[in-house]
Order: C-alpha cells, then structure tokens, then sequence
C-alpha cells in the first residue's frame, strides 16, 4: 500500500511540476503577445489588433501538431480563450450579441471569441447592427440560419441597408432543453421559447405536453426569465439559460432529430485576409425574366465553384421581385472567384459582397 501512496504521491508532484511550467509559459505568450502590440503601435497600425486570419492560422496548426490524448476540440477551446486573454490585455474586445444572457447567440459569441471580450447583450438583431456601425461595439453576432428550420429572415434583409462585413462564422450544435421550476408536466399550463425553439421541438411538445400553450418570446434565455417567475410555466432552453434563472432541467435534448445545428456570422468594418478556408457572401439581383437567374449564376459554374447556398427574399423595390443571397467557397480576392463576380456584375441589377471570411472549423 506505501508503494501505491509513493507512486500517486510522485505522480501529483510531477503534475504540480507541469501546472507551473504551463503557468510560466501561458505569461510568457502574454507578454510576447504584448510585445507584438506594442510593434504595431509603434509602427502606426490602427488600434483593432484581432485578425482573424492570423487566429484560424494558428488553431489550424495546432489542430495538425496535436498528438493527443487531448482531441483536437478540447486543445482548440484551450487556445482560444488564451488568445482571448492575451488580446484583452493589449485592447478588450466589445461585441455586441442578440441577448439577453444565457442565448445561444451568446454562447457563439463566446466559443468565437472567447471570455476576454465585454459581451454586451442587444434586445434584437437590429440593435446589435446599429451598435457595430455606431462604433459602440467592435464586433457583432447574430444567427443566420438553423438546419432544420432554415435561415433568420431579419438577420438577411438587414444586410441590404448595412454598410457591414461578416467577418467570421460560428456553427453551434443546439440542444434544446424543458426548464422549468415545476415539477409535474400536467401542470404546466404554458411554454415560452423563441419561435425556432418551439418548431425545433414540435414533436415533442405535441407528444408531451399536447395541453400547454406555446408562446414565442424574443430569445430562449427570456423564455427561462419568464418561466422562472411565471406559475405553471416552462421554457424551451439551453443549459446556460437554466442555470442562469435557477430552473431545472426536466427533459435534456428534446429537439426533434439527432442534428441540429445553428450557424451565427460576426459582423465587422474590414474584409480578413484569404486564409485558404475561406466563404463569400453575396447579393444578387436580376429583373424577372425567363432564365434570369440561371444566366446570373452561369460564371460561377463556369470557372468551377462551389456554391454552398443560395436564398431568396423580396427585394422590397417592386412586386414579384427577389434578391438571392448566396455562399461561395473561396475569397472574393481569389482570381477565380475575382473574374467570376466581375462576370456577375456586368449580368446584374444588384451586387454586394456581404464579407470574405474564415470558414467555421471545430
């Protein structure tokens, strides 16, 4: 039994060895980290010193240099909030998100760019719009489309009067949850959700709860608000939002089907860098003719490129009229892409590159 204790004993020094050296290093990364802003200052470099481009670069290498036993999700996490750390010491990131606490669109926000930056929650997606071109916030996020329910039609039509660029994307795996402080599913009378939360679980509800009223509010987290003060009342939430109103998770991960994933975009002032993983936004619009659209999107199949989506919305200009936003993998600084949207704009009524940006990873 000593020899047992001697090991385990060793084996916990070794471990208290490891924590220091790791400690010692993490502020070594601070203070080079740093020392790279004070170059850029003193080489006159605007203040902003987030670059996407150069974090996906870094994430990306690490991803490849990882041997384990840690995968490759937990070493990124890891990295991330370091970065996030380091660069709240040079200059704190504002970035404004779709609130209030506890949404999912905060949780994106902090899986992009990590606990080191002010969060400041917006009542709505227009809020978090003004506040990025205001100069208030350095970044935003907001949601775009969810993969069983499709795109977040406001977040798209306000791209047509902002002068924003999205800058990066998140994609979120969704796990809906019942919260609630009661305890019995027959008295609950009512169930609060953001609309997409309460169609992502539709079955569900039907099968569980047939008596209750479903009530859309603005967010998942003002539904646990309310249930959390309202009787005979529950909210279809995250985890995060349960604990942040003290409610109780009933039933876990009762969104219909296995997958279901919610893709955010950050927006911003500048267009990154090509990085080599890249997406590009944009908007098109034709007059409504026979074959109209398909001699609009003839150069991207022309010069091979993949389109990853396409939607439509009203224009708002005239009747029967549409604009189509449309993803494309490659920067819009990429040669081929570059002639392709050249070709584009001499065919269209409307064009507007919407932002070139990393595709989102782990």
């Amino acid at each position: 039994m000593s020899d047992e204790t001697d090991r385990l004993q060793q084996v916990r020094e070794r471990i208290d060895s490891i924590d220091d050296e790791i400690l010692r290093l993490i502020n070594a990364r601070a203070e080079a980290a740093g020392e790279v802003a004070r170059i850029k200052r003193e080489s006159g470099e605007p203040g902003d010193f987030y670059r996407p481009s150069r974090e996906v670069s870094v994430l990306k290498r690490l991803r490849a240099a990882n041997p384990g036993p840690l995968p490759d999700g937990d070493v990124l996490r890891l990295f991330r909030e370091l970065m996030s750390s380091c660069l709240a010491l040079q200059q704190p990131l504002s970035v404004a998100y779709l609130g209030p606490e506890g949404t999912y669109t905060q949780e994106a926000a902090l899986k992009h760019f990590g606990h080191g930056m002010r969060a400041m929650s917006q009542e709505g997606i227009d809020a978090v719009f003004r506040e990025v071109e205001a100069g208030n916030a350095d970044y935003g996020v907001v949601p775009v489309e969810n993969s069983t329910e499709g795109v977040v039609s406001h977040t798209l039509d306000r791209f047509l009067t902002s002068h924003l660029k999205i800058v990066g994307e998140v994609e979120l795996p969704v796990r809906h949850n019942l919260v609630s402080r009661v305890e019995d599913l027959a008295a609950i009378q009512r169930v609060y959700s953001h609309q997409q939360g309460l169609a992502q679980c539709r079955a569900w509800l039907d099968l569980h709860l047939p008596q209750a009223e479903r009530i859309p509010v603005s967010s998942t987290a003002e539904a646990a608000r309310l249930a959390a003060s309202a009787p005979g009342a529950a909210a279809v939430a995250s985890d995060a939002a349960a604990e942040r109103y003290e409610l109780e998770v009933l039933f876990p991960n009762i969104q219909d089907g296995a997958v279901n994933t919610t893709r955010f975009l950050i927006l911003g002032n500048t267009t990154p860098p090509a990085t080599g993983e890249d997406k590009t936004s944009v908007v098109v619009s034709r007059p409504n003719q026979p074959g109209g659209l398909a001699g609009l999107l003839a150069p991207l199949a022309r010069y091979g490129l993949n389109m990853s989506r396409i939607e439509s919305r009203p224009s708002r200009q005239g009747v029967w009229e549409y604009v189509f936003f449309i993803d494309v993998l490659g920067h819009a600084e990429d040669p081929t892409l570059k002639r392709a949207l050249g070709e584009m704009e001499q065919l269209a009524s409307l064009i507007k590159v919407l932002g070139s940006y990393p595709r989102a990873g782990d």
